[in-house]
């Protein structure tokens, strides 16, 4: 009877030590195993962030300096994401029609410099540029240096405007990346933008992304892209600049892009 007491008690003492010893060996597995599944995330985290994805460029800024002649960079940078995020959009998307588009803006904006039109014309000037409108060194001189006064007389009675009087040559003066200039052109880019261009006109000098739009807005109702297509600067340079007015200096422009945008 003794002797049974005494192996029940010794039965019973192993037993405890026993669940004791698992539950301690289950312990040290738990705790154990928390570094390495820490030790796995950071290595999950680590691997997205190397894989993940670059934003996809046209071009570089430094190609856009390179473009540009080395002028004007901070000018550069003020429309350089706006230029790869819109161009696409207008299907302005292979070298060919790149290398056109920004031959014709970087001429016609100065190297990127003027937001709108520069009439600032001397009395010679006026006689060369707008002869029709100032035939006298007389008429010259009285709109001489007055920017404002000469836009509403060259731009007056045409492309929607209204007289000298009305204001409107110098409102809906060339703005933009391609000079869009009169009413009209304001008022059907406007609606195509969906922008009160007419009532706002100057959102296109203050919005890098709304100057370059208009720009390829222009470019696209003129079908230039068919034009950049065959390589005819031309065309391409009759249709925005309504002549060939300055065509050395594009030509010269679109041999640098091209050099620099097949290079990629």
């Amino acid at each position: 009877m003794i002797f049974d007491k005494l192996v029940s008690i010794m039965f019973g003492w192993f037993k405890k030590k026993e669940e004791k010893k698992n539950e301690k060996v289950e312990k040290v597995d738990i705790n154990t195993s928390k570094p390495a599944i820490q030790s796995q995330k950071v290595d999950i985290s680590e691997k997205n962030k190397k894989e993940k994805p670059k934003e996809t460029w046209l071009f570089l800024r430094e190609e856009l300096y390179k473009m540009n002649g080395n002028v004007n960079r901070a000018d550069c940078d003020y429309y350089y994401e706006a230029l790869n995020k819109v161009l696409s959009q207008y299907e302005i998307n292979t070298p060919l029609r790149i290398s056109h588009f920004l031959a014709q803006v970087i001429h016609e904006s100065g190297h990127f410099k003027y937001k709108s039109e520069n009439l600032n014309y001397s009395a010679k000037a006026l006689k060369s540029v707008f002869g029709k409108y100032f035939k006298t060194d007389v008429e010259a001189n009285a709109y001489a240096r007055q920017p404002e006064k000469i836009a509403n007389k060259v731009y007056a009675n045409r492309m929607g405007n209204g007289n000298e009087m009305s204001g409107d040559g110098w409102r809906y003066r060339g703005r933009g990346l391609i000079q869009l200039t009169g009413t009209n052109n304001y008022k059907a880019c406007g609606q195509d933008l969906d922008l009160d261009l007419v009532k706002n006109p100057d959102l296109i000098t203050s919005d890098p992304e709304v100057c370059v739009k208009t720009a390829c807005w222009f470019w696209n109702k003129n079908n230039l892209n068919t034009f950049a297509d065959k390589d005819d600067i031309k065309t391409i340079t009759k249709r925005i600049n309504g002549g060939l007015n300055g065509i050395e200096d594009r030509t010269k422009n679109l041999n640098l892009i091209k050099s620099i945008i097949t290079e990629k």
